[in-house]
């Protein structure tokens, strides 16, 4: 009976791998199928319907993605992550679906490298409905205006400021020919990290570090594969921890 029940545990984590891949390379219409053969298999993993409603929200299959929350909240009526998408579905509108797959910031966008890359927390964020649509790997643009400097969506949309310790230095720096690219950490209504990152600097700007380090290592994953896979399943609560335990002693900031 204990072998059966070990043999069971280990074709969940399997299939669940499985899913969880297929969700990482962006081929939701294949994540649809492996998680609804989990849930064949194992009709109350909650963690199986919170990936089939993510990857329906992928598609622009909105009902659908409403269904599966919908389910994996009777299973588990304190579902964090269910309820927020519950809540996350109507600034959706059917047939919209989240940003392009095209337009996902490549994993190795994630390494946080000392003085070229840093996170920063966003302020005087967009409305919930814009930002609802954003998820962790969307790309992000820079648009300096001033002194400041706007984050803004694939489609042009606004999306907050960038803070302003980070934003003059960075605005000197574009406006002195270096060039950033920028992807989502995390976003919600209340909250949203974008990790931006140097890819071409100026010959004026030799030496001049866009992210000054504060000590310690010159190289590390800012976001661990782990948490990558996290925000794919949607558990974004727990995949944004660790930027809360680094915010400490920085009120709000997570550059190292």
């Amino acid at each position: 009976m204990a072998y059966q029940e070990e043999e069971q545990v280990r074709l969940r984590r399997q299939r669940s791998k499985q899913a969880i891949a297929l969700a990482m390379q962006g081929r939701w219409r294949e994540a649809v199928a492996a998680n609804q053969e989990i849930i064949a298999s194992f009709p109350h993993d909650v963690d199986a319907y919170n990936r089939l409603g993510r990857a329906y929200i992928e598609l622009g299959e909105y009902t659908q993605a409403k269904e599966a929350y919908e389910r994996a909240v009777e299973i588990d009526p304190y579902n964090v992550i269910a309820q927020k998408n519950l809540r996350r579905l109507p600034y959706l509108g059917e047939g919209v679906g989240s940003e392009a797959d095209s337009d996902r910031a490549e994993p190795q966008h994630f390494i946080e490298e000392t003085g070229k890359a840093g996170v920063v927390s966003l302020y005087r964020l967009a409305p919930p409905g814009v930002l609802a649509r954003m998820a962790a790997g969307n790309k992000a643009y820079l648009k300096v205006g001033g002194s400041g400097l706007a984050v803004e969506n694939a489609r042009g949309e606004y999306l907050g400021q960038v803070e302003p310790r980070h934003a003059q230095r960075l605005v000197k720096l574009i406006e002195g020919g270096n060039q950033y690219a920028a992807a989502i950490v995390s976003a919600a209504e209340d909250r949203v990290l974008v990790i931006i990152r140097e890819v071409y600097q100026d010959p004026s700007q030799v030496g001049v570090l866009s992210f000054p380090p504060k000590g310690g290592e010159s190289l590390r994953p800012y976001v661990s594969d782990k948490m990558l896979r996290r925000e794919l399943e949607n558990i974004e609560a727990e995949a944004e921890e660790p930027a809360d335990k680094e915010t400490k002693d920085e009120g709000g900031d997570t550059e190292e």
